[in-house]
């Protein structure tokens, strides 16, 4: 009786935290628009310059816009998840939303994670095919396309060589940390890759936090 009573106690408070949560997430401003990034993006990528010279673009435009939301000096930084390998160049990083450039020079495929976050992904470059859960057909995008993904969707993806696209997310963003960094801690056992991933999320929370008191 104790065990089955302590099993409904923690199914509430789970219950009860994920409502708040959720509330918080539902009643709270955000600093960016998803229309927005996917207009800039777009805009980018039907230049045709190729995705160098695009992300260029894009980043000298929302450092214009946003200031110091966006991140100094970023980098770029592998990421392993779902039996996937690409790159990712943080541009922002909070406890609700995220901005940055990812792809892969050498194409990957594996599991998109089932994230607590809305996420769009505008191609500049490269094809980018999914394969939603419950269905027999894939969906395939190219340059200037946008893929959303609304939370608790999940697919099979691949990615040709030379894919690369422009990603903002916004929910709660510390419930995707543990598909983000499992690759890394259980399979590629890549602790420079682990630290650098941590060092960027907690820079990008530490900046958040100075732009929200008004120090930056």
């Amino acid at each position: 009786m104790g065990f089955l009573l302590n099993s409904i106690l923690v199914a509430t408070t789970v219950v009860a935290a994920a409502f708040l949560v959720q509330l918080w997430l539902d009643s709270k401003s955000y600093v960016f628009e998803q229309a927005d990034i996917v207009a800039i993006s777009e805009k980018a990528a039907a230049q045709g310059y190729g995705h160098e010279v695009a992300f260029q673009q894009i980043e000298k435009e929302l450092r214009r816009r946003y200031g110091s939301r966006i991140l100094p000096n970023p980098e770029w930084i592998f990421v392993n998840a779902g039996g996937w390998m690409g790159g990712m160049y943080v541009l922002h990083a909070s406890l609700t939303e995220y901005l940055l450039f990812f792809g892969t020079a050498v194409g990957s495929s594996g599991h998109s994670g089932r994230y607590w976050a809305n996420i769009s992904d505008t191609m500049i470059e490269g094809i980018y095919t999914r394969w939603p859960e419950g269905t027999t057909h894939t969906v395939t995008f190219r340059a200037g396309e946008t893929i959303y993904h609304v939370p608790g969707e999940v697919a099979a993806i691949h990615w040709t060589p030379k894919t690369w696209m422009v990603e903002y997310g916004r929910g709660f963003i510390p419930s995707a940390m543990a598909f983000a960094l499992a690759d890394t801690i259980f399979s590629t056992t890549d602790l420079v890759t682990l630290y650098k991933t941590i060092k960027v999320y907690a820079i990008g929370l530490a900046y958040e936090l100075l732009n929200n008191i008004g120090m930056i």
